[in-house]
């Protein structure tokens, strides 16, 4: 009796040390897994804070020395968190003027630990030879022992031309991505979970990235792909993607979304691209879609765990700390940020003869907010400013040789920035129009002037009263043209009323066959031409030489300083220039009044009166006018034959009756 009673109180004890790990709560409970991730996109080169506007109160945002202080703090918390971005760190201020020769993006993200990044379009901004130098700079760097995130790209294909060889440009990316080490996904273990994470640029994204000379494959076969390889052959606890194609409020049209659908077995979604700030993460299935906002101004902390037995993740926390004043800077990171603000000074503002935080004008009031100016389809101060500009820009370059422009040109897509009441400084123009890069490989795109009919004028208006309230990026806003548009009529017939309002104030008639100067950057100009696609052919503007014959060499245009030493007039050049032009207030060039109010250029009639939205129909609108009594007439004609015949069915029954 006594052996089976000890017997039984091993096998207990054996039992309770063999099984109870397995199945009790408890055992559950430590097996469970976890992970924090830190997540960032969009920075777009705002290496330094800036100035920002919230709920009325001017403060200094972001800043990567800001930023690592929050790093630090999450990571006090968690040591093993995942430090990941998803596109676009460069291109927005002053330094990306220093990413092909110096690439201070990836090596101070870096030193700051970032595991892994991936690629967005604005990294294709200098084309594919700038990608390719500011990669090569990194790998430099790296020789001579600084730290580089991980970069990942999973939809790029370097098309051959027809002898199969690469362009040199695209021979030099492809060197470039092999000799950084790029790659469609990478494996890291961290706090005991595998995790794969690969990178991906949208289709939006693409189609921003017109010189980039690679080819941006399907995102989501390639997401597909690379999700089985990662379950299938790499066996990790945790899919990552970090694509740079964005939401937007319709799900149906939101890219991120459409992923998560169609691509099921991705754990999160860190979604860049489009600068959303989700307050909290879109659930898409399973899927957790993420987003903090652009220009450093959030960071991410992601923090999610997986419970024993189960394949899912699940969301523990979200959070979104900001990066302002009340966070104190890294010191390390402050310093080589400096370092690299004293080059960007040296290789880019000295030869333009200004310093990076020379104050060029003051401004009495705030200019809106991109965003606001993005949202909203009406004429806008700080457009005006920057299309004067590109007028008073052109005239003192030309000097004595000046042929007058008629029209200025600013997308709303190419302003990437505001002024704030206060000092403006060199740097803070160059952030307000930073995009590009021209010819003479100096950062920013040049002003081109070509030559548009009166007609194409009026297109012009047309395409902005039109098109811009289905893509708010091709808003225009124009100086030497006031028009009326009641966005209540009929499509591609909302403009009433187009005039020329010269340099004196006076007004003139437009001539549609009369050829019109017309100033833009280069960008700009170039997307004039496609105006026929966006509108199905129904709209046209074909920019010309001033002898009338279309553009087929649009850097020709380019506008030279040829009062000077004949380079290339840059869009942001411009707009520094006519700040400096205004009259001093205490000694400081300070913004007219005139730049804080509307001055008429795009007037708004909202009638719902039959009179407004039928008058003065334009050539589309009279053939759909005539389509619609053509089909109006075979109605009524089809109604009268079917009412005929009735009748006479009718007088055939009575009479056999």
């Amino acid at each position: 009796m006594m052996k089976r009673i000890k017997f039984a109180l091993v096998a207990f004890l054996i039992s309770t040390i063999f099984v109870l790990p397995i199945n009790s709560p408890i055992a559950s409970a430590e097996t469970q897994k976890s992970m924090t991730i830190l997540f960032t996109h969009d920075m777009h080169d705002h290496l330094l804070p800036v100035k920002d506007e919230q709920n009325g109160v001017i403060n200094q945002s972001g800043g990567f020395a800001r930023l690592q202080s929050a790093i630090a703090a999450e990571k006090e918390n968690d040591p093993d968190a995942l430090l990941l971005d998803a596109g676009d760190y460069s291109m927005g201020t002053p330094f990306q003027t220093i990413f092909r020769t110096n690439s201070p993006e990836l090596r101070v993200m870096g030193q700051m630990g970032y595991d892994v990044v991936t690629l967005g379009n604005h990294e294709y901004d200098y084309r594919a030879s700038g990608l390719a130098d500011s990669l090569q700079a990194a790998v430099a760097a790296q020789k001579n022992g600084e730290i580089l995130p991980r970069i990942v790209q999973a939809n790029v294909a370097f098309p051959a031309k027809e002898d199969g060889s690469l362009t040199p440009s695209l021979a030099a990316l492809q060197q470039a991505y092999q000799d950084y080490g790029i790659t469609e996904y990478t494996v890291i273990e961290k706090n005991g979970v595998k995790i794969g994470i690969f990178g991906l640029i949208g289709n939006d994204a693409a189609s921003n990235a017109p010189k980039a000379e690679v080819e941006f494959t399907d995102p989501v076969e390639n997401a597909k792909r690379i999700v089985s390889i990662l379950k299938e052959q790499e066996n990790v606890d945790l899919i990552v993607c970090l694509s740079h194609s964005g939401t937007w409020e319709k799900a149906s049209e939101s890219e991120d979304q459409i992923l998560a659908k169609k691509v099921p077995d991705i754990d999160v979604i860190i979604s860049g691209h489009t600068h959303t700030k989700l307050e909290e993460p879109i659930i898409e299935g399973k899927t957790l879609i993420c987003s903090a906002g652009d220009s450093c101004k959030y960071l991410g902390v992601l923090q999610i765990s997986q419970k024993s037995g189960s394949s899912d993740w699940g969301l523990v926390a979200y959070r979104l700390p900001a990066i302002d004043e009340s966070l104190s800077e890294d010191q390390q990171i402050a310093g080589i940020v400096s370092q690299f603000k004293q080059q960007v000074q040296d290789k880019f503002f000295t030869p333009f003869q200004l310093n990076y935080d020379q104050v060029l004008a003051e401004s009495p009031y705030n200019f809106r907010k991109v965003n606001d100016l993005l949202n909203t389809h009406q004429e806008d101060p700080l457009a005006n400013l920057i299309s004067d500009a590109y007028v008073y820009a052109v005239k003192k370059a030309e000097g004595s040789g000046y042929v007058p422009v008629d029209v200025a040109v600013v997308p709303a897509g190419t302003i990437r920035g505001t002024f704030f009441k206060g000092a403006i400084t060199a740097a803070d123009a160059f952030s307000v129009s930073s995009l590009g890069i021209g010819p003479d490989n100096i950062p920013g795109y040049p002003l081109v002037s070509v030559y548009l009919t009166g007609q194409e004028l009026k297109t012009l208006c047309e395409v902005d009263a039109s098109i811009s309230p289905m893509m708010a990026e091709a808003q225009l806003f124009m100086s030497g043209i006031n028009f009326t548009y009641n966005p209540n009529r009929m499509i591609f017939n909302k403009v009433t009323d187009a005039v020329l309002q010269k340099p004196d104030g006076s007004i003139e008639e437009i001539d549609e066959t009369k050829l019109y100067r017309v100033v833009a950057g280069l960008y700009s100009a170039q997307m004039l031409s496609i105006v026929g696609d966006k509108s199905y052919g129904l709209l046209s503007i074909v920019p010309k030489t001033e002898e009338g014959t279309p553009v087929t060499d649009f850097e020709a245009q380019i506008v030279k300083d040829t009062a000077g030493n004949n380079a290339e007039v840059k869009e942001w050049q411009a707009l520094a220039l006519y700040l400096q032009s205004f009259a001093k207030v205490g000694g400081v060039p300070t913004i007219s009044d005139d730049y804080g109010m509307v001055l008429g250029r795009k007037v708004v009639d909202n009638s719902h009166h039959p009179i407004s939205l039928l008058a003065n129909p334009n050539k589309i609108t009279l053939t759909v006018y005539t389509v619609v009594l053509v089909v109006i007439a075979l109605i009524i004609f089809a109604i009268y034959r079917i009412a005929v015949r009735r009748r006479r069915l009718a007088r055939i029954n009575q009479k056999s009756v």
